[in-house]
Protein backbone atom coordinates (compact mmCIF):
# COMPACT_ATOMS: atom_id res chain seq x y z
CA UNK A 1 0.00 0.00 0.00
CA UNK A 2 1.17 3.72 -1.07
CA UNK A 3 2.45 5.63 2.19
CA UNK A 4 1.45 8.96 2.52
CA UNK A 5 3.39 11.47 4.44
CA UNK A 6 2.16 14.64 5.59
CA UNK A 7 1.97 16.98 8.60
CA UNK A 8 0.27 16.31 11.81
CA UNK A 9 -3.45 17.71 12.08
CA UNK A 10 -5.80 18.01 15.34
CA UNK A 11 -7.83 15.09 14.22
CA UNK A 12 -5.15 12.85 14.79
CA UNK A 13 -3.99 13.64 18.05
CA UNK A 14 -6.16 10.10 19.08
CA UNK A 15 -4.51 7.39 16.29
CA UNK A 16 -0.92 9.42 17.53
CA UNK A 17 -1.84 8.68 21.25
CA UNK A 18 -2.75 5.19 19.66
CA UNK A 19 0.29 4.52 17.78
CA UNK A 20 2.27 5.44 20.54
CA UNK A 21 0.76 3.13 23.25
CA UNK A 22 1.39 -0.07 19.89
CA UNK A 23 4.69 0.86 20.31
CA UNK A 24 5.48 1.69 23.56
CA UNK A 25 2.57 0.44 25.82
CA UNK A 26 2.21 2.38 28.89
CA UNK A 27 5.59 3.40 29.80
CA UNK A 28 6.07 5.77 27.30
CA UNK A 29 7.43 9.01 29.50
CA UNK A 30 7.00 12.22 26.29
CA UNK A 31 3.79 14.07 26.65
CA UNK A 32 4.23 14.18 22.66
CA UNK A 33 2.77 11.02 22.53
CA UNK A 34 0.52 11.04 25.49
CA UNK A 35 -0.76 14.24 26.69
CA UNK A 36 -3.90 14.97 24.41
CA UNK A 37 -3.76 18.69 25.59
CA UNK A 38 -0.14 18.82 24.78
CA UNK A 39 -0.11 17.14 21.36
CA UNK A 40 -2.68 19.57 20.19
CA UNK A 41 -0.48 22.64 21.88
CA UNK A 42 2.31 21.23 19.74
CA UNK A 43 0.60 20.80 16.69
CA UNK A 44 -0.20 24.53 16.74
CA UNK A 45 2.67 25.60 17.55
CA UNK A 46 5.05 27.20 15.05
CA UNK A 47 8.60 25.88 15.92
CA UNK A 48 7.17 22.02 16.19
CA UNK A 49 7.45 20.53 12.84
CA UNK A 50 5.31 16.90 13.08
CA UNK A 51 4.81 14.73 10.35
CA UNK A 52 2.69 11.50 10.45
CA UNK A 53 2.72 8.36 7.98
CA UNK A 54 0.03 6.57 6.77
CA UNK A 55 -1.19 3.15 4.77
CA UNK A 56 -4.12 4.77 2.48
CA UNK A 57 -7.17 2.50 3.70
CA UNK A 58 -5.37 1.49 7.01
CA UNK A 59 -7.16 2.69 10.16
CA UNK A 60 -4.26 3.67 12.25
CA UNK A 61 -1.34 5.53 11.66
CA UNK A 62 2.02 3.93 10.37
CA UNK A 63 4.36 6.34 11.90
CA UNK A 64 4.98 9.66 13.08
CA UNK A 65 8.07 12.23 13.88
CA UNK A 66 8.72 15.46 15.29
CA UNK A 67 11.23 18.45 15.11
CA UNK A 68 10.63 21.22 18.02
CA UNK A 69 13.23 23.35 17.52
CA UNK A 70 14.63 26.78 19.86
CA UNK A 71 14.64 29.58 17.34
CA UNK A 72 17.37 31.52 20.05
CA UNK A 73 20.32 28.77 19.89
CA UNK A 74 19.14 27.62 16.64
CA UNK A 75 18.85 23.92 17.26
CA UNK A 76 16.07 21.72 16.64
CA UNK A 77 15.44 18.04 18.55
CA UNK A 78 14.17 14.86 16.61
CA UNK A 79 11.57 13.49 19.00
CA UNK A 80 9.17 10.52 19.06
CA UNK A 81 9.79 8.63 16.44
CA UNK A 82 7.71 5.90 16.11
CA UNK A 83 6.74 3.25 13.37
CA UNK A 84 4.10 1.18 13.92
CA UNK A 85 5.05 -2.77 14.95
CA UNK A 86 3.15 -4.25 11.93
CA UNK A 87 5.09 -1.40 9.40
CA UNK A 88 8.63 -2.40 10.65
CA UNK A 89 11.08 -3.10 8.41
CA UNK A 90 10.12 -1.20 5.36
CA UNK A 91 12.84 1.74 5.93
CA UNK A 92 9.50 3.49 7.41
CA UNK A 93 11.63 5.24 9.65
CA UNK A 94 14.50 6.35 8.05
CA UNK A 95 12.12 8.26 5.24
CA UNK A 96 10.14 10.05 7.81
CA UNK A 97 13.84 10.84 10.00
CA UNK A 98 15.01 12.25 6.13
CA UNK A 99 12.10 14.08 5.62
CA UNK A 100 11.37 16.17 8.94
CA UNK A 101 15.11 16.87 9.29
CA UNK A 102 15.14 18.10 5.29
CA UNK A 103 12.27 20.35 6.19
CA UNK A 104 13.73 21.51 9.31
CA UNK A 105 16.90 22.49 7.48
CA UNK A 106 15.52 23.95 4.47
CA UNK A 107 14.23 26.85 6.38
CA UNK A 108 18.12 28.09 7.13
CA UNK A 109 16.85 28.50 10.81
CA UNK A 110 18.72 25.81 12.39
CA UNK A 111 22.17 25.05 12.56
CA UNK A 112 22.14 21.43 14.08
CA UNK A 113 19.51 19.27 14.56
CA UNK A 114 19.96 16.55 18.15
CA UNK A 115 18.26 13.35 18.96
CA UNK A 116 18.39 11.15 22.43
CA UNK A 117 18.17 7.32 20.96
CA UNK A 118 17.43 3.82 22.49
CA UNK A 119 19.91 1.46 22.64
CA UNK A 120 17.86 -1.45 23.51
CA UNK A 121 18.00 -2.54 19.92
CA UNK A 122 20.77 -1.43 16.74
CA UNK A 123 17.63 -0.37 14.43
CA UNK A 124 16.98 3.52 16.13
CA UNK A 125 20.90 3.87 15.64
CA UNK A 126 21.37 3.11 12.06
CA UNK A 127 18.67 4.71 11.38
CA UNK A 128 19.66 8.26 12.15
CA UNK A 129 23.66 7.06 10.99
CA UNK A 130 21.92 6.55 7.43
CA UNK A 131 20.65 10.18 7.89
CA UNK A 132 23.50 12.21 8.09
CA UNK A 133 23.68 12.35 12.28
CA UNK A 134 26.71 11.37 14.38
CA UNK A 135 27.26 9.35 16.91
CA UNK A 136 28.35 12.19 20.19
CA UNK A 137 27.93 10.20 23.53
CA UNK A 138 26.04 7.79 25.61
CA UNK A 139 23.34 8.74 28.71
CA UNK A 140 23.72 6.05 30.58
CA UNK A 141 19.95 5.24 33.02
CA UNK A 142 18.91 8.42 31.07
CA UNK A 143 15.11 7.09 31.07
CA UNK A 144 12.48 5.52 32.54
CA UNK A 145 10.42 3.97 29.15
CA UNK A 146 9.16 0.28 30.93
CA UNK A 147 12.17 0.14 32.62
CA UNK A 148 15.48 2.31 33.45
CA UNK A 149 16.97 2.90 29.93
CA UNK A 150 20.13 4.38 28.71
CA UNK A 151 20.55 6.79 25.46
CA UNK A 152 22.51 7.97 23.03
CA UNK A 153 22.89 10.93 22.03
CA UNK A 154 23.62 11.74 17.84
CA UNK A 155 23.18 15.23 16.23
CA UNK A 156 23.48 16.39 12.42
CA UNK A 157 24.84 19.50 11.38
CA UNK A 158 23.98 21.76 8.09
CA UNK A 159 26.68 22.34 5.70
CA UNK A 160 29.39 23.81 6.56
CA UNK A 161 29.19 24.19 10.53
CA UNK A 162 31.64 21.69 12.24
CA UNK A 163 34.25 23.95 9.94
CA UNK A 164 33.97 26.91 12.24
CA UNK A 165 34.24 25.43 14.98
CA UNK A 166 36.08 27.46 17.81
CA UNK A 167 38.81 25.30 19.64
CA UNK A 168 39.90 25.13 23.03
CA UNK A 169 43.08 24.57 24.49
CA UNK A 170 42.56 23.28 27.76
CA UNK A 171 40.31 20.70 29.58
CA UNK A 172 40.34 19.05 33.00
CA UNK A 173 42.57 16.03 32.39
CA UNK A 174 39.41 13.49 33.01
CA UNK A 175 37.57 15.23 29.19
CA UNK A 176 40.43 13.81 27.27
CA UNK A 177 39.16 9.98 26.96
CA UNK A 178 35.65 11.40 25.87
CA UNK A 179 37.03 13.80 23.32
CA UNK A 180 39.22 11.14 21.97
CA UNK A 181 36.22 9.01 21.86
CA UNK A 182 34.48 11.88 19.67
CA UNK A 183 37.76 11.53 17.24
CA UNK A 184 37.53 8.05 16.61
CA UNK A 185 33.21 7.78 15.86
CA UNK A 186 33.03 11.31 14.20
CA UNK A 187 36.67 12.32 12.29
CA UNK A 188 36.33 15.56 14.17
CA UNK A 189 39.77 17.10 15.57
CA UNK A 190 39.81 18.43 19.01
CA UNK A 191 43.44 19.61 18.85
CA UNK A 192 45.94 18.97 21.83
CA UNK A 193 44.42 20.57 24.84
CA UNK A 194 46.47 20.47 27.97
CA UNK A 195 45.14 18.49 30.58
CA UNK A 196 44.29 20.48 33.40
CA UNK A 197 44.33 19.58 37.15
CA UNK A 198 40.63 20.89 38.46
CA UNK A 199 40.60 21.22 42.65
CA UNK A 200 37.99 19.80 44.48
CA UNK A 201 36.96 22.58 46.28
CA UNK A 202 37.18 26.34 45.31
CA UNK A 203 39.61 28.11 47.15
CA UNK A 204 39.19 29.20 50.62
CA UNK A 205 36.19 26.31 50.95
CA UNK A 206 38.07 23.96 53.45
CA UNK A 207 34.91 21.25 53.23
CA UNK A 208 31.60 20.04 51.26
CA UNK A 209 28.65 21.91 52.25
CA UNK A 210 26.44 19.48 54.53
CA UNK A 211 23.04 21.30 54.42
CA UNK A 212 20.45 19.94 53.36
CA UNK A 213 18.71 21.75 50.00
CA UNK A 214 15.44 23.10 49.58
CA UNK A 215 13.50 22.51 46.80
CA UNK A 216 10.48 24.92 45.13
CA UNK A 217 8.47 23.80 42.34
CA UNK A 218 6.50 26.82 42.06
CA UNK A 219 6.29 26.39 38.17
CA UNK A 220 5.15 29.84 37.46
CA UNK A 221 7.51 31.56 40.26
CA UNK A 222 10.77 29.37 39.30
CA UNK A 223 10.19 31.01 35.75
CA UNK A 224 10.09 34.15 36.69
CA UNK A 225 12.91 34.35 39.14
CA UNK A 226 15.01 32.53 36.36
CA UNK A 227 14.11 35.11 33.82
CA UNK A 228 15.09 38.04 36.37
CA UNK A 229 18.54 36.36 37.05
CA UNK A 230 19.16 35.65 33.27
CA UNK A 231 17.58 38.11 31.41
CA UNK A 232 20.18 37.61 28.49
CA UNK A 233 19.55 34.44 26.84
CA UNK A 234 22.57 34.19 26.34
CA UNK A 235 23.46 33.41 30.17
CA UNK A 236 20.40 30.22 30.09
CA UNK A 237 21.86 28.22 27.20
CA UNK A 238 20.19 24.93 27.72
CA UNK A 239 17.94 24.53 24.05
CA UNK A 240 14.65 23.37 24.77
CA UNK A 241 14.77 22.95 28.09
CA UNK A 242 12.61 25.26 30.61
CA UNK A 243 13.20 24.88 34.32
CA UNK A 244 10.53 24.23 36.21
CA UNK A 245 11.91 23.39 39.77
CA UNK A 246 14.88 25.77 42.08
CA UNK A 247 17.51 24.03 43.97
CA UNK A 248 19.20 26.59 47.04
CA UNK A 249 21.05 25.85 50.00
CA UNK A 250 19.43 27.86 53.73
CA UNK A 251 22.33 30.58 53.06
CA UNK A 252 21.28 31.00 49.66
CA UNK A 253 24.58 30.52 48.14
CA UNK A 254 23.45 29.80 44.69
CA UNK A 255 20.22 29.05 42.65
CA UNK A 256 20.27 25.90 40.58
CA UNK A 257 17.67 25.54 38.04
CA UNK A 258 16.11 22.45 36.64
CA UNK A 259 13.61 20.69 34.32
CA UNK A 260 12.67 17.96 36.37
CA UNK A 261 10.52 15.08 35.32
CA UNK A 262 9.78 12.23 37.50
CA UNK A 263 7.82 10.72 35.19
CA UNK A 264 11.01 9.72 33.13
CA UNK A 265 12.81 9.48 36.40
CA UNK A 266 15.35 12.54 35.00
CA UNK A 267 16.48 15.99 35.67
CA UNK A 268 18.34 18.82 33.58
CA UNK A 269 20.42 21.27 35.60
CA UNK A 270 19.73 24.22 33.42
CA UNK A 271 21.72 26.90 34.82
CA UNK A 272 23.25 27.91 38.45
CA UNK A 273 23.63 31.62 39.61
CA UNK A 274 26.13 32.87 40.15
CA UNK A 275 28.11 30.51 37.74
CA UNK A 276 28.26 26.56 37.39
CA UNK A 277 31.10 26.79 39.50
CA UNK A 278 29.22 28.19 42.79
CA UNK A 279 27.93 24.44 43.52
CA UNK A 280 31.08 22.88 43.67
CA UNK A 281 31.33 21.27 46.99
CA UNK A 282 27.49 21.74 47.29
CA UNK A 283 26.94 18.94 44.62
CA UNK A 284 25.78 16.08 46.95
CA UNK A 285 22.97 17.16 49.27
CA UNK A 286 21.85 18.93 45.80
CA UNK A 287 22.08 14.97 44.50
CA UNK A 288 20.25 14.56 47.56
CA UNK A 289 17.00 17.00 46.92
CA UNK A 290 16.57 15.99 43.31
CA UNK A 291 16.80 11.83 43.93
CA UNK A 292 13.82 12.24 46.65
CA UNK A 293 11.92 14.47 44.02
CA UNK A 294 11.76 11.11 41.50
CA UNK A 295 15.12 11.94 39.66
CA UNK A 296 17.60 8.84 39.06
CA UNK A 297 19.35 10.17 36.46
CA UNK A 298 20.68 13.65 36.36
CA UNK A 299 22.75 15.91 33.81
CA UNK A 300 23.95 18.89 32.67
CA UNK A 301 25.48 21.06 29.81
CA UNK A 302 28.74 23.20 30.31
CA UNK A 303 30.95 24.56 27.70
CA UNK A 304 34.05 22.66 27.09
CA UNK A 305 36.39 25.72 27.47
CA UNK A 306 34.55 25.99 31.14
CA UNK A 307 37.26 24.61 32.91
CA UNK A 308 35.84 25.49 36.71
CA UNK A 309 32.23 24.66 36.08
CA UNK A 310 33.39 21.37 34.70
CA UNK A 311 35.62 20.64 37.66
CA UNK A 312 33.01 21.22 40.40
CA UNK A 313 30.71 18.42 38.47
CA UNK A 314 33.35 16.13 37.70
CA UNK A 315 34.12 16.76 41.39
CA UNK A 316 31.00 15.43 42.52
CA UNK A 317 30.88 12.46 40.47
CA UNK A 318 29.27 13.53 37.28
CA UNK A 319 31.07 11.39 34.29
CA UNK A 320 32.05 13.14 31.15
CA UNK A 321 29.12 11.42 28.54
CA UNK A 322 28.95 13.08 25.35
CA UNK A 323 30.53 15.92 23.88
CA UNK A 324 28.28 18.16 20.98
CA UNK A 325 30.63 20.12 18.26
CA UNK A 326 29.64 23.48 17.20
CA UNK A 327 26.45 23.35 19.19
CA UNK A 328 26.16 27.45 20.10
CA UNK A 329 27.08 29.99 17.73
CA UNK A 330 28.55 33.24 19.09
CA UNK A 331 29.22 35.37 16.53
CA UNK A 332 30.42 33.75 13.32
CA UNK A 333 32.21 30.99 15.36
CA UNK A 334 30.80 27.52 17.13
CA UNK A 335 31.71 26.49 20.50
CA UNK A 336 31.57 22.88 21.70
CA UNK A 337 29.75 21.81 25.17
CA UNK A 338 29.62 18.92 26.80
CA UNK A 339 26.93 16.74 28.64
CA UNK A 340 27.66 15.77 32.40
CA UNK A 341 25.48 12.87 34.00
CA UNK A 342 25.02 10.96 36.73
CA UNK A 343 23.25 8.43 38.22
CA UNK A 344 22.00 6.82 41.21
CA UNK A 345 20.78 3.80 39.84
CA UNK A 346 23.21 0.52 39.33
CA UNK A 347 24.23 0.80 35.51
CA UNK A 348 23.96 -2.10 33.47
CA UNK A 349 25.52 -2.28 30.14
CA UNK A 350 24.18 -6.12 28.94
CA UNK A 351 20.78 -4.90 27.93
CA UNK A 352 22.44 -2.08 25.30
CA UNK A 353 22.80 -2.99 21.51
CA UNK A 354 25.77 -0.48 21.31
CA UNK A 355 26.84 0.15 17.56
CA UNK A 356 30.20 0.69 16.16
CA UNK A 357 30.00 4.32 16.15
CA UNK A 358 28.82 4.45 20.40
CA UNK A 359 31.61 1.89 21.27
CA UNK A 360 34.32 4.60 22.03
CA UNK A 361 32.14 6.43 23.80
CA UNK A 362 31.34 3.41 25.97
CA UNK A 363 34.64 2.84 26.61
CA UNK A 364 35.51 6.22 27.63
CA UNK A 365 32.23 6.46 30.04
CA UNK A 366 33.55 3.05 31.57
CA UNK A 367 37.31 4.71 31.79
CA UNK A 368 35.83 7.91 33.68
CA UNK A 369 33.21 5.63 35.93
CA UNK A 370 36.02 3.43 37.02
CA UNK A 371 38.54 6.33 37.62
CA UNK A 372 36.06 7.89 39.72
CA UNK A 373 34.14 5.14 42.07
CA UNK A 374 36.90 2.67 41.74
CA UNK A 375 39.95 4.20 42.35
CA UNK A 376 42.91 2.26 42.48
CA UNK A 377 44.66 1.41 46.30
CA UNK A 378 47.66 2.46 47.37
CA UNK A 379 50.39 0.46 47.62
CA UNK A 380 52.95 0.38 50.45
CA UNK A 381 56.41 -0.22 48.76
Amino acid sequence: MTVTIAPAAPQDVAQLRQLYFDVYGHGYPVALGSDPEEMRRLIADPHTHWLTARHEGAGHLAGSVAVQTDPGSRIGKLVGLAVHPEQRGGGLAGRLTAEVCGDAFATGALDSIYATVRVVTPGPQQVFARNGFQALGLLPNAVEVAGCESLALFARHADGVLALREGVDQVPGSLLPLLEAARQSTGLEYGHPRALDVPALPAGQTAPVTAPMELITARGFVRRRFLELFPDPGERFFPLHVPNAVLTPPDGAFEAYADLDPVAASCSLVAVHPSPAAVTGALEPLMAAVTRAGADYVETLLPLSDTAGLGAFLAAGFIPSAVYPAMRRIGDRFHDYVVLSRTSRQIDFRTTAVSGPLQPYLLAYLTAWTSTYLPLPEVAP
